[in-house]
C-alpha cells in the first residue's frame, strides 16, 4: 500500500483499508484463531503508513471481538463469531444455526405500497400492490443482517402484521396458509454499508455488506417472496448449495 498514511485520495481512511485486508484474512482462515498478528511496527511497514494509522487498525479489529491484545504479549486472532448460512432450495437462517445459536427477528418497517418495476415483475403482479417488510435479524444479540421482503398485497394482505407477531418470514407464512417453499434464485453481491445500516448492524464506517437478492415461490413456481438482505460481512459467510440441475425434473 502506499500514498498518505492518513487518507487516500478517494477520503476512505486508510487505517480502513488495513482493518479490512486483515478482517479478510482471519475470516478467510489465512490467519488462524490463537495466532499472533505482526506488530504496530511490522503492519505500518507492510502498508507504508505511521504506527497510529495501524494501532486505530487493530482497534477496530479488537472492537468487532476479532482480535485481543494481551499486555506484554502482542495481539491475538481471537476469530469472532463467524456465522455460515446456508443459501440452497428451502433457505431457512435457523436451519444454518442449528441449536447451538439463538436467532430472533423483528419488524422495522412495513408498509402497502406499488412496488419497483423490477419487484413487480418478478412477483408477477403487474400493476398490483406489494407489502413491504423491513427487519432486522440478530444472532445471540448481535445483529447480523437486514432485509427487505416484497409480498403480494392481494395473496399476502397480512404478511407484515403476521411477521411482527411471530418473529419469522417462514413462522408468518405459515400462519397465512404457506407450510412450505422454495428458494428460486439468489444474487450475491458485495458493497460498503450506508451510514443507516452500519448503525442498525454497528458496524464501523465503511464496513462491508454482502447483499443477496432473492426470489422464493410456492412449490408450483408462483411467486412468492422478493427478499434483499444485507448481511454484516465480518460476522457471516455464505454457503451456496450446488443443486442437481435435473433434480426438480
Amino acid at each position: 500500500m502506499t500514498g498518505p498514511s492518513s487518507s487516500r485520495p478517494t477520503g476512505y481512511s486508510a487505517w480502513r483499508l488495513i482493518a479490512e485486508e486483515l478482517r479478510s484474512e482471519i475470516t478467510d482462515g489465512r490467519r488462524l484463531v490463537g495466532e499472533r498478528l505482526p506488530t504496530e511496527k511490522a503492519l505500518a511497514e507492510r502498508f507504508d503508513v505511521n504506527r497510529h494509522t495501524a494501532r486505530q487498525a487493530i482497534a477496530a479489529l479488537a472492537a468487532d471481538g476479532l482480535v485481543e491484545s494481551r499486555r506484554g504479549s502482542g495481539t491475538f486472532v481471537t476469530g469472532g463469531d463467524v456465522h455460515v448460512h446456508r443459501i440452497g432450495m428451502r433457505t431457512r437462517l435457523t436451519t444454518s444455526l442449528g441449536d447451538r445459536h439463538a436467532a430472533a427477528g423483528r419488524v422495522l418497517e412495513s408498509a402497502t405500497q406499488a412496488p419497483p418495476v423490477d419487484v413487480a415483475r418478478r412477483l408477477d403482479i403487474g400493476d398490483g400492490l406489494a407489502v413491504r417488510v423491513e427487519s432486522l435479524r440478530t444472532v445471540d444479540g448481535e445483529p447480523l443482517a437486514l432485509a427487505t421482503g416484497w409480498f403480494d398485497a392481494e395473496r399476502l394482505p397480512d404478511i407484515a402484521a403476521a411477521v411482527r407477531r411471530t418473529a419469522s418470514v417462514t413462522a408468518a407464512l405459515r400462519a397465512s396458509g404457506i407450510d412450505d417453499y422454495v428458494r428460486v434464485s439468489t444474487v450475491v453481491a458485495a458493497r460498503h454499508a450506508t451510514a443507516t445500516e452500519s448503525t442498525l448492524l454497528m458496524l464501523e464506517p465503511g464496513a462491508i455488506v454482502l447483499v443477496t437478492e432473492a426470489l422464493d415461490a410456492l412449490l408450483d413456481g408462483t411467486p412468492l417472496q422478493h427478499v434483499v438482505t444485507r448481511f454484516a460481512a465480518q460476522r457471516v459467510r455464505l454457503d451456496i448449495e450446488h443443486l442437481d440441475p435435473g433434480a426438480g425434473s
